[in-house]
Order: C-alpha cells, then structure tokens, then sequence
C-alpha cells in the first residue's frame, strides 16, 4: 500500500467513527429530550445521565474496533459484517452496563437497552442508505444502450454476486435482465432486484421476447455432465452461452473490503466432455518428494513439464531436468525460475537417452533418488513409419535409463507408459510395452521400478483439440480418421499427479492403471468443438472422414483383460500384475532388437523392424484384427452409451 492510500483509508476509518458518534450523540440526545417531554414530573439527574451515555460510547466503539467493524468498505460489506456489528453493540452495552454498576452511576437496565437498539438501528439504516445511494449513482452513470442484455442460468449465491456487481458497475458491458433457475420455489421470486424464471420450454419464449443476447451460467462446481446437459438445453436459442467461474475459496469479501471476482469466459471442451480435474497429490505424497533429488526425463514434453511444476511444489533438494529438445527445456526452465527464484535448486541437461555414456555422466553427477522416465516418441503415424526411431528412442534409451538409475543408486524409477501399450497395433505402442517389460524384469533390483499407464492427455503437444481448433479457425474441414473411433483422455495436471502419487507407493515392478474415466468418441469431440465455435455442422462447416492410420485402431484397452487388477489406495489408481519377464529373456530381446537395427540402418521404413517388434512383444496384433471385432468391445459399448 502507497502512502496516498495507506491516508486514504485512515481518513475514511476516521469519517466513518465520526459519523457513528455524532449518531450515538442524536440517539441520547432524542432519548434525554423524550424524558424530559414524556416524563417531566420525575426528577432526572443530567450529570448522571451524560455520564453514562458517555460510557456506553466508548465501550461500544472499543468493542466495535476489536471486532474491525471499521476495516471493511462499506460498499461491499456482507451480512456477516452487519451481524458482527449488532453483536459488537451488545457485547459493548453489557460491558458498560456492568461498568457503570461498578461505578455506582447505573441508570437501570432500559437506558443500555433502548440507547444501544436505537443507535444500532440508526447505524444500519444509514448504512443501508449509502448502499442504495452508491448504487443509484453508478447505475445513473451507467450507459445501458450500449450494454449486451443478458440472462443468468442459477438464481444462488454466485448468480445474486454476478447480478450485483454487473449492476453497481457503470463499466460493466453487461445488463442482467433476469434469472433462470431450475427450483420451482425460486421461480416468481426476486434476487438482487431481478425477477427469477423456472428452467421450462416457456424460458426460450421469455429469452425471445426480451431479447436476450447471452446466457450466463453461474453455478457453483459444475461438473462436466451439468454444463453437457446446460449446453444441450440452452443450444436451442440464439443466445451465446457463457461460464461465470468463481473459485470457492475465493468467493468473499476479505478484511480489505476487496471483492475476488469471478471470470467470465467461452465454453470450452473441457467443461462438457471430460470430468473436472482433480487435485489428487496429498500430504503424504508431497511429504515424500520433499527433500529429494528428482530427475526428470524428457521434462520439458507435456508430461514432463508438469511433473516437474508438481514434485518443484513438494520442495525437492534438487530438480533436475532432461530434455534432447533444448527449447522446451529452457521454457520449463523459465517458468520454475519466475515461480521460486532461489528457492528451488534447479538444473537442466540437454542431452539424449539413448547416449549411455553421457546418462552416466549425469547420473554420477547428481545422484537422483527418484527418476520420472517420460521422454519418448509418441506419434503413431511417425513412429510406423520411422520404427527404427522408435526402438532407438522408446525401448533403447528406457533401457539405458534404467541402467544408469540402477548403477547410481536411485530410490525410484517410474515408466511414463500408455494405453497404446496393451494389445498394441503399432510399433509406437509396442515399443512402450517393451519399456515396460524391462521395467517389470527388475524385481531383484536394489531400485524400486514402477511402470504408470493412461490414455491421451488434453492440451499436449500434437494431440487432437488443438488440431481441431486449427482447423475450425481456417473453416474445415475438421479431420476424424474414423466417426466410430474413441480415446480416454485426461488432463495434464490430473495425470501428472496421479503419477507422483502412484511413484511414491511403488515397490518392484508394478504396472499401475489409471482411471481415464468414460471413454470419449472422437466424433462427439469434433461436433462440440463446432459447436462451441458458433458454428452449425453441414452447414457452415463439414466433419471429413479420411481414414484410419496406419498401425491406428478403433479403441484403445486401459487393462489387458487377462491380467488380474488391485485396487490401491486410491481409487483411481490400480495395479495390473502379470507374469514379468526375467532379466535374461528381455536382454535376449534386446539383442534381437539391437540386430534388427543394425540390418536396417541403411534402410527407410524397414520391415524387419516390424518383425523385430512383434517378436519382442507377444501381445503386438495387427489392427485389422482389432478392428474387425471393435464394435464388440466393452469400451466401444461404454463410449456409445
């Protein structure tokens, strides 16, 4: 706070106590001059009666100022403000009347009693006053005209919130008309001067007529089947269809009399197909990174960054971050730097997995206690056709990586994997399964190995949204592969630390699942997506089919179904346990791979890469197989349900 403010507000604290005494002064003033009127036959002893007065002012007003009645504005003061003064006002008039007794100046009880009620109702009413005057006033200079007339969808607190403050605002580019609320006992009422509507077909009649030009939902932890359900309904008009977010926490008035609004944004595909995000890494798992030296492969990817935003929260001895790709490493790099500046020791390491001797380097240098492997070749498409990269990468620089964590003395080593992995029909896919059966392998090992499987992230580097949105904002057509086709997504933070939470109960050679949810169908994801935009399908915009990829299937399996599943701790965390590889049969796979490369490296697109992959990988399908009988999965029924 600036000098001119920090005087401001005392001037204020100031004028407000001056008031209040020269209200207390009027109170006393009309109770002695009614005495004197009404009962002028009993005698009355002024010297006494000032000397009391006088003691009930300064009790209530040191009562008050202990309860910080003076430290709120006015303007924004809540009901709990209000209420904390009448209890100030009688806590106050306890104490003098006791006081005065103590002093043998007690008047009787009725002159505390009626001095007190009647002042603290002279507060409130001139409070309330301003209130109305101050908002007469803003909504005098206010220029509606120029104003977007708009409905609010819930009538609570949130609505009554937005409603006040777009009405008090003069800046405001908003006038609320009136509310829409599914509770038939709102309906007929008022809140906040607006008359409230029930949610029925009447209410697309109703929006017509007054013209109503947005929609604002304010409802409080909306979940993604609520906004679904709003969206649908609510499409039906020519309303744009908005979201008033208000953090719960948040939605006060703090001491400062500060008001922490709420954002007022677009629908995004978030809100109405995936579940809200979870904040899952508890007290325990942060307890468990604290302190500890965390490195991080592939940390400036989409995974990787946010692993590294969440273990730097859990206040590691030192963060260490690996990346080939020295741009992403050094925006990570940044951002950590502008969050915790000397309070996190940080390093970052351009290097590459596959290069064992600089692995080694690095490992012998820091020492990591625990290790998140997350750098890979993601990319179905790229991967079929560049497989030699993909082995190189995926399963040889996992390998390398465990290696080093083992000769090193790590605590850790957890696999970032996917649900490419189980029954893959590529050799992306099949490349993670290999990782994690080297991961598996290492029961025997002095280093806790853990291997963490999910589905497609929202937001990541080169995933379908943001090549949805490409595409809408240059006018279509939006590309599908194939309209059955389904994926399990998750968000990015949600994953990372379900991760976290999975590395820290790892023990030997763990596969943990992770709960994605519903499966979602691509197809759906692309309507809405037009849908958000403003935009009809057909009609100002087409869904082009242009067919699946090669090594791509319908639907992606979370659990290999012939494999038994424990439940953790944490409901959506599992544990998958099959029959792991020994060391020496995966080393023989290794050589096998290793030979296939060497036969290939003069090659493009070799087909003894192919050949190499399913025969380390026992579970590596053709997708035309898959595909074939798709319609018959369970998770293709439960995405169409």
């Amino acid at each position: 706070m600036n000098l001119k403010s920090f005087f401001a507000s005392k001037a204020r604290r100031l004028l407000l106590l001056l008031f209040d005494i020269t209200c207390f002064a009027l109170v006393s003033a009309a109770y002695f001059l009614a005495n004197l009127i009404f009962e002028p036959y009993i005698p009355y002893d002024n010297r006494r009666f000032f000397a009391n007065a006088v003691i009930l002012l300064l009790f209530v007003l040191v009562v008050r100022l202990a309860f910080g009645i003076y430290n709120s504005i006015l303007r924004y003061t809540r009901t709990f403000n209000y209420f904390k003064l009448m209890v100030a006002d009688v806590v106050g008039a306890l104490a003098a009347g006791v006081f005065s007794w103590l002093c043998k100046l007690y008047e009787g009880a009725w002159f505390f009693v009626i001095i007190a009620s009647l002042n603290a109702l002279l507060i409130l009413f001139s409070r309330f006053c301003y209130r109305l005057l101050y908002k007469l006033k803003n909504s005098r200079g206010a220029d509606f005209s120029r104003r977007a007339k708009i409905a609010i969808i819930g009538a609570g607190q949130i609505g009554a919130c937005l409603a006040n403050e777009l009405l008090s605002n003069p800046q405001a580019s908003y006038e609320p008309l009136f509310f829409i609320d599914k509770d038939p006992e709102k309906a007929g009422n008022t809140v906040a001067g607006l008359r409230v509507y029930t949610e029925s077909e009447e209410i697309f009649h109703i929006i017509e007529k007054n013209g109503v030009e947005e929609l604002f939902i304010a409802i409080s932890a909306i979940d993604s089947h609520t906004a679904s359900q709003l969206f649908d309904f609510y499409s039906r008009t020519t309303c744009k269809l908005k979201l008033y977010d208000v953090p719960v926490t948040d939605f006060s008035v703090g001491q400062s009399g500060n008001v922490v609004k709420g954002n007022i944004r677009n629908f995004e595909i978030e809100d109405l197909l995936f579940r809200k995000t979870l904040s899952v890494t508890d007290s325990e798992t942060v307890s468990y990174y604290s302190g500890k030296v965390v490195l991080i492969t592939g940390g400036g990817g989409s995974i990787g960054s946010e692993l590294c935003r969440q273990v730097a929260k859990c206040s590691p001895a030192h963060l260490i971050v690996l990346d080939i790709y020295e741009n992403n490493a050094y925006d990570i790099q940044q951002e950590l730097i502008r969050t915790y500046g000397k309070d996190l020791k940080l390093s970052v390491e351009i290097a590459s997995v596959r290069d064992r001797e600089r692995l080694d380097c690095i490992f012998n240098h820091y020492k990591p206690q625990i290790v998140f492997h997350a750098a890979a070749h993601k990319h179905v498409p790229l991967m079929e056709h560049s497989g030699c990269e993909a082995i190189k990468n995926n399963i040889f620089g996992t390998y390398n990586t465990a290696d080093m964590a083992e000769k090193h003395g790590a605590e850790k080593f957890i696999l970032i994997s996917t649900d490419k992995a189980v029954n893959p029909t590529n050799i992306m896919g099949a490349s993670k399964r290999m990782c994690e059966m080297i991961v598996q392998s290492r029961t025997d090992s002095q280093t806790s190995f853990a291997a963490v499987r999910f589905g497609n992230v929202l937001g990541s580097n080169g995933s379908v949204i943001p090549l949805f949105k490409q595409q809408i904002a240059q006018g279509g057509p939006v590309t599908i592969t194939d309209r059955r086709i389904i994926r399990y997504f998750m968000t990015i933070p949600e994953a990372s630390q379900l991760v976290m939470e999975a590395g820290a109960m790892a023990k030997s050679g763990e596969l943990f699942v992770l709960d994605m949810g519903k499966p979602i169908r691509i197809y759906d994801l692309a309507l809405n997506m037009i849908r958000l935009s403003g935009l009809e399908l057909n009609k100002d915009i087409e869904i082009r089919e242009i067919g699946l990829r090669p090594g791509e299937k319908l639907y992606e399996e979370l659990l290999i179904k012939t494999e038994t599943l424990d439940k953790t701790e944490n409901d959506l965390i599992f544990i998958e346990k099959d029959e792991p590889f020994d060391r020496l049969a995966i080393a023989k796979k290794m050589d096998d791979l290793k030979a296939a490369l060497e036969e290939s490296k003069c090659s493009i697109a070799s087909p003894l890469i192919k050949e190499a992959v399913k025969r380390a990988v026992p579970t590596f399908v053709d997708p035309e197989e898959i595909n074939r009988v798709a319609e018959k999965a369970q998770e293709m029924a439960e995405a169409n349900s």
